[in-house]
């Protein structure tokens, strides 16, 4: 067997220390054969440059996170004077009117299509039995993600040529597929490894929400949600919870805080981040999740953006302690609190803060998706701190050395899964036990009784900002509502449309409706 020469470049090109493994010296046009391919590629060098993938379409601020947030109920990026224009690309993701060129969508798009490249990539050069499993469960993650967000998923399997269109799987193709390879894979998968390595209960909580939105992936105006289906659902999240690995983290923020990897009880799956990490990866990494929504004169700084709408943060109870407060490390250090930021700032010792033209720096509950007024755009809407910044240092702090490992699978929303899976068959007494626990552990008050529509609002609760919203008001047939910010909405938006440059490259994909 021989391989394209320009593949296996683009494989050394991309993975990590493979430049100095050895030189090669063929033209571009020319091949390897199978044995000199496997003499010079290491496996385990793909495999990290497939794990280091996930940073740029999930950890940006701009990529995968502001499709699933900005078009949400959860997240705004007003333009504040001439700061956060963008050509308008923020407001379009509010306002639901984006169009086939958004420059998100289509980096979004184009990057986790390079993820799944990565690794396919590692399933052609003899993987182990369990580095093909990690490798498919990342292309699997990938391949969701496209189903979730456009609906239909090019693929490429191990060998294929690269000067072929990969061909494109339909919405049930793709979400059949993704289930029989998880099923497949998670025999080779261990269970005694770090969340930041794909295990057992990776998969299963990926195909729990496998078939908890197939219903809504097949039918997106009127979602359905087959019995069988949900009982797969609960069955997994037995499993997750019999492993005997996870519980509810009694602090909330610590789930996302520098040292999660080491104190929370709920991380699945993850992606580790910390110092030298940055420098073989492209993109952003976790501080974008709190430098965007910061002022300039936080501590750390940020860049004066991100807010939340007051109808979202009006859903938490005061006791609820998802909604913030001090954090030990953050707090005592800087002033800062983490969770929702409403009402005058501090910094270090009680200093009240200012914003750059001297007025009080007092974030408030209203916003508007453009703001205009000289004395107040600095200061408008609710900020929000998911992820409490790592001040062990002021590199840590401000560059993507942050320590947090970035969150994508969490035990919370195993048992949010699961108690929806028994709502919609009907057992709510089941469901309603599941929620009340959770709440009592965040601090909230318990229910009498529970629906859907209690259940969408506390996922958000539990999930906000951690890129979950757009699908979830979906699959609860809420995303094209009209709610604070956005108006009345058309159905082609419950797709992203194809990229107008991909659809020039692939004859195999189809526009969506309305594009």
């Amino acid at each position: 067997m021989r391989f394209n020469k320009a593949f296996v470049i683009y494989s050394f090109v991309i993975g990590s220390g493979l430049a100095s493994c050895t030189k090669l010296n063929e033209k571009l046009g020319s091949t390897l054969t199978r044995s000199q391919a496997d003499s010079v590629i290491q496996v385990s060098a793909l495999l990290k440059s497939a794990y280091d993938g996930l940073q740029l379409p999930y950890q940006d601020q701009s990529n995968y996170w502001a499709l699933q947030e900005m078009t949400a109920d959860e997240a705004v990026a007003p333009t504040r004077g001439g700061d956060w224009d963008d050509n308008g690309v923020w407001r379009s993701l509010k306002l639901h009117n984006w169009t086939s060129d958004h420059t998100f969508i289509g980096n979004t798009f184009s990057n986790i299509l390079q993820l799944q490249f990565l690794a396919t990539n590692v399933l052609s050069f003899q993987p182990t039995a369990e580095q093909a499993a990690e490798a498919r469960f990342i292309r699997a993650y990938a391949m969701f993600t496209v189903l979730d967000g456009w609906g239909q998923v090019p693929f490429r399997a191990p060998g294929d040529t690269l000067l072929n269109a990969p061909k494109v799987f339909t919405a049930a193709e793709a979400i059949d597929y993704i289930i029989s390879e998880l099923t497949a894979i998670t025999p080779d998968l261990r269970d005694d490894v770090p969340a930041y390595t794909a295990n057992k209960n990776a998969a299963k909580a990926l195909l729990m929400k496998c078939y908890l939105n197939k219903g809504a992936f097949l039918n997106r105006e009127t979602p359905t949600f087959d019995a069988a289906d949900m009982q797969k659902v609960i069955t997994l999240a037995d499993e997750i919870t019999a492993s005997g690995k996870y519980s509810l983290t009694a602090n909330y923020f610590n789930n996302f805080s520098y040292n999660n990897d080491a104190v929370s009880k709920e991380n699945i799956f993850t992606q580790q981040n910390g110092p030298g990490l940055s420098t073989v990866r492209s993109g952003n990494a976790v501080f974008c999740h709190w430098a965007p929504t910061l002022h300039y004169n936080q501590d750390p700084s940020g860049w004066n953006g991100y807010t939340t709408i007051s109808d979202f943060y009006d859903k938490f109870e005061a006791t609820d302690t998802r909604r913030g407060g001090s954090f030990t490390g953050v707090t005592d250090v800087t002033g800062l609190k983490v969770g929702f930021l409403v009402g005058q700032q501090f910094g270090a010792g009680g200093k009240t803060l200012e914003d750059r033209k001297g007025h009080l720096l007092i974030f408030t509950r209203e916003v508007n998706l453009q703001e205009t007024d000289a004395a107040t755009l600095e200061v408008t809407g609710i900020r929000v701190v998911k992820y409490p910044p790592d001040m062990t240092s002021k590199e840590t702090k401000s560059s993507n050395n942050a320590q947090n490992d970035y969150v994508f699978l969490r035990y919370a929303d195993v048992l949010l899964m699961k108690a929806e899976a028994l709502l919609r068959t009907s057992d709510a007494a089941g469901a309603l036990l599941i929620v009340n626990n959770l709440r009592v552990t965040r601090g909230a008050t318990t229910w009498a009784s529970i629906d859907l529509d209690k259940l969408i609002d506390e996922r958000g609760r539990e999930l906000y900002w951690e890129g979950w919203r757009r699908e979830d008001l979906i699959r609860f047939g809420k995303f094209l509502d009209t709610w604070q910010l956005k108006p009345s909405d058309n159905p082609r938006y419950l797709l992203f449309p194809i990229p107008t440059s991909d659809l020039a490259v692939n004859k195999n994909l189809t526009q969506n409706p309305g594009y």
